[in-house]
């Protein structure tokens, strides 16, 4: 079920990164540019920040944008929960992307890494919470990301 979801999300990875300048056969960091595409200019972020990698699934390589916690929020010590995203409007869990996976959860603040999806564009505000997912209104708010409008 996770590879099952984590193919859209993956997909919609793919799709909100820059063009490479060579065949993605023989992509290279040095052809993989962040340029001004990072689709998370326009988001108040607390906590987060936008940091541009690629990866190289499969032999093809890919570019994406990504949100990640900041160095001070991740150095905090954190127990007894795990990190899970949440829109508080609507009550919503998205997930991070582990590699090229799609987790609900994660249990260290270096696997937190949320990408341009739907679920984001489609909240104003999405949150990085640690605790219980189950109790989410009990978890420690960690992060917010919060569309400019």
């Amino acid at each position: 079920m996770t590879a099952a979801l984590a193919l859209p999300l993956a997909q919609e990875a793919r799709a909100a990164t820059p063009a490479t300048t060579a065949p993605a056969a023989a992509a290279t960091p040095a052809t993989i540019s962040a340029g001004d595409d990072n689709p998370f200019r326009w988001m108040e972020l607390d906590g987060l920040r936008a940091d541009f990698r690629f990866m190289c699934p499969a032999g093809r390589c890919v570019g994406f944008w990504s949100l990640v916690l900041t160095d001070d929020i991740a150095r905090q010590k954190f127990e007894g929960g795990k990190f899970f995203v949440y829109a508080p409007a609507t009550g919503e869990f998205s997930f991070f992307l582990d590699t090229d996976i799609a987790v609900r959860t994660v249990d260290h603040p270096g696997q937190v890494r949320l990408v341009d999806t739907e679920f984001m564009r489609s909240h104003p505000r999405v949150e990085v919470r640690y605790g219980n997912p189950g109790h989410p209104g009990r978890a420690r708010v960690v992060a917010s990301a919060t569309t400019l409008m």
